[in-house]
């Protein structure tokens, strides 16, 4: 699919699934997650950032999957640790999740963002 065609299909979506590969076994891991989008890239916040096990997985294979309603896009995530790209990004959520959306994520030291153009 295309990506732009994915960006609209999920604009007003609060959950999609994402796909990583296992760092030991290998295999593909989904599981549903809350993201955001600012232009042509969609961001993730890991739970318990850097220590989240999907984000472990996608540290050794930066390959993900991002997937809704039946349509699919995989790419190559990126990470963020840089302050004011945190900031931003949380700044995104809260406008998404409401005010309150840091108190969901104990640790927030890592923010991933999916390109999708």
């Amino acid at each position: 699919m295309a990506p732009t065609n994915f960006r609209s299909g999920v604009q007003n979506d609060n959950l999609i699934d994402i796909t990583v590969t296992g760092r030991t076994s290998g295999r593909p891991i989904s599981l549903p997650i809350w993201f955001t989008l600012d232009s042509n890239t969609l961001y993730l916040i890991p739970v318990k950032g850097s220590d989240t096990e999907w984000y472990k997985n996608l540290r050794k294979t930066p390959t993900i999957r991002v997937s809704a309603h039946g349509k699919a896009v995989t790419a190559s995530a990126q990470v963020h640790t840089d302050q004011a790209q945190l900031d931003h990004v949380l700044e995104l959520f809260r406008e998404k999740y409401g005010k309150n959306v840091k108190s969901y994520y104990p640790k927030y030291d890592v923010a991933v963002a999916v390109p999708l153009a």
